[in-house]
C-alpha cells in the first residue's frame, strides 16, 4: 500500500500543463543527468534545484515521501554497504569502532531481537521501532559504551574494528540522494499525467518506429493499462485484506507457516479479481470498436506550446552545464 507509482493526483500547475510526450521526455533526461553528476556538491546542488522545482508543482510532499517508504530499507541497506566496503586514508578516518563478538553480546542481541518480536504488535512504527533495535545491537558489539564494565569473563569470539572514512560517508550520501531523486522524478511523472495521457505520449515518441511494421499503439496501450492497473490492484488487495481481517487474519503477525498461509489467501482472489478485472476490461473496449492493431483517433491532440519550450531549454541548460562540469573539473 506504499505504492505510488501509477497514481495520478488531480493539480492545476504549472507541471499539469505540460504536453505529456514533453514530461516523458524530460524525465528521462533528469534520470540521466542524475547519473551523469560526479561529486556530491554537484549531487547536492541537484538535490535543491528539484526541491524548489517541486514546491512549484503544489503536489503534496507526503505522496513523493510514501513513495520513498516502500524501498526505504533497501535505500538503507545500500547506504550502510557503502558505508562499510569505501575505504579511505588515514587522513579522512572519521572515527575507528572497536568491535567484539562475544557469549555475551550474542545473548544480551537475543534477548534485544526477543523483546522485538514480542512487543512489535503494539509499536505503530514498526519499522522505526526496528532501526532503534539495530542500533542497540550495534552498540552492544561495540566496547567503548561498556568500558565501565568488566568484561574479562567474557568469552571473546572475535574482535574486528568498522572504520568510517570521509569516502564512504561521502558516497553513501551520494547515492542516497540519487536513488531518493530518481524516485522523485518517477513519482512526479505518474501524480502529474493521467494514464492516458501516458499512453498517448508514449505513442507519439515511439510513432516513428512504425516504420519498421512495430505495433507502437499495443505497446503503449500495454504500458497504459499497466500504469493505471496499479492503483486499482492496491485497493482490491486492500479490500480482500480488510474482508479477511474482519474474519481474524491477521498479516502481521505470526509464525512463518502462518504467514505463508496468510500471503496465498491473499494471492488466490487477488488472481481471480485480477481475471475478472481484464475481462471487464477487455469488454467494454471491444464495445466501444477497439480492434488491436487498426488506426485509432484521438479526441484530445497533443500540442507543444510555450511552456514546454521553456521546461525543455531549462533542462538542456541543466544538462549542458552538467557536461561542461564533467569536463573541466572531473
Amino acid at each position: 500500500m506504499n505504492i505510488t507509482f501509477g497514481q495520478y493526483v488531480p493539480g492545476n500547475s504549472w507541471i499539469y500543463k505540460l504536453d505529456p510526450r514533453v514530461k516523458i521526455l524530460l524525465s528521462i533526461t533528469l534520470i540521466v543527468i542524475i547519473f551523469l553528476i560526479p561529486t556530491l556538491y554537484g549531487m547536492l546542488i541537484a538535490l535543491g534545484t528539484f526541491v524548489l522545482i517541486f514546491l512549484t508543482t503544489r503536489i503534496s510532499l507526503f505522496k513523493v515521501l510514501k513513495s520513498i517508504k516502500g524501498i526505504l530499507f533497501l535505500l538503507l541497506f545500500t547506504v550502510l554497504l557503502q558505508m562499510i566496503y569505501t575505504k579511505g586514508t588515514a587522513s579522512t578516518l572519521y572515527y575507528s569502532f572497536d568491535m567484539s563478538i562475544g557469549l555475551y553480546q550474542i545473548l544480551i542481541m537475543i534477548g534485544l531481537l526477543a523483546f522485538y518480536y514480542l512487543t512489535k504488535k503494539y509499536i505503530p512504527f514498526k519499522f522505526l521501532y526496528l532501526l532503534f533495535i539495530l542500533f542497540l545491537c550495534f552498540m552492544t558489539l561495540w566496547n567503548s559504551p561498556f568500558h565501565l564494565f568488566d568484561w574479562n569473563f567474557n568469552v571473546i569470539i572475535t574482535d574486528f574494528k568498522f572504520d568510517v572514512y570521509k569516502e564512504g560517508v561521502d558516497k553513501s550520501l551520494f547515492i542516497f540522494i540519487r536513488i531518493v531523486m530518481m524516485v522523485g522524478i518517477t513519482s512526479l511523472l505518474t501524480l502529474s499525467t493521467m494514464s492516458i495521457d501516458i499512453n498517448n505520449g508514449i505513442e507519439s515518441i515511439l510513432s516513428p518506429l512504425k516504420i519498421f511494421k512495430i505495433p507502437v499503439g499495443v505497446f503503449s496501450m500495454l504500458i497504459s493499462l499497466t500504469l493505471r492497473f496499479i492503483p486499482t490492484l492496491l485497493i482490491e488487495s486492500r479490500k480482500i485484506m480488510n474482508a479477511q481481517a474482519s474474519r481474524g487474519a491477521d498479516f502481521n503477525e505470526g509464525h512463518l507457516h502462518e504467514k505463508v498461509k496468510q500471503i496465498v489467501a491473499l494471492l488466490i482472489p487477488m488472481f481471480v479479481v485480477s481475471f475478472k478485472r481484464a475481462d471487464d476490461l477487455a469488454n467494454a473496449m471491444e464495445a466501444r470498436g477497439y480492434v488491436i492493431g487498426e488506426p485509432r483517433t484521438k479526441l484530445d491532440e497533443l500540442k507543444i506550446r510555450w511552456r514546454d519550450w521553456v521546461s525543455i531549454i531549462i533542462v538542456l541548460a541543466f544538462l549542458g552545464l552538467v557536461i561542461w562540469s564533467m569536463i573541466y573539473y572531473v
